[in-house]
């Protein structure tokens, strides 16, 4: 089967529980139960990881080369701008890494640095972009 690497990055596990008013009341747990439900529909498998720390992230990454992963997911939110060794780390896994937001960080003036290196963006479709993510790495590999 498939795998796919969903990362989730720095201050997801706060979903739900602050800027609600921006990314909703859906916490991180639910997150997950939605994609693994998606995920299953799609035919992959997925194995989700959350980091507030961006070395974790980029070891997640690399180590995904090495167990055979052939997409990723990430949600990078407050590593979206500043962190050169998570874009570095995306730009040498050789695997398709598709960033989703739940809102579109563009309307706040973020311009996300994970976007230029990344081989597609989901943004302000909510948690839906996950489940657009999934069908697009699907795409991506030829397995649509």
């Amino acid at each position: 089967m498939t795998r796919v690497l969903v990362i989730h990055g720095l201050g997801m596990n706060m979903r739900g529980k602050v800027k609600t008013e921006i990314f909703g009341k859906t916490t991180l747990p639910e997150y997950d139960a939605a994609i693994r439900r998606e995920a299953v529909a799609c035919g992959l498998e997925v194995d989700i990881f959350h980091s507030n720390i961006e070395g974790e992230v980029v070891d997640k990454l690399y180590d995904g080369v090495e167990s055979g992963v052939a997409a990723a997911i990430i949600n990078p939110a407050g590593f979206s701008i500043g962190y050169r060794g998570l874009t570095v780390a995306i730009e040498q896994v050789g695997y398709p890494v598709v960033e989703v937001h739940i809102s579109n960080p563009v309307r706040r003036g973020i311009n996300s640095d994970i976007a230029k290196v990344a081989a597609a963006s989901v943004t302000g479709f909510g948690i839906a972009g996950y489940s657009l993510a999934l069908h697009g790495i699907k795409a991506l590999l030829g397995a649509a």
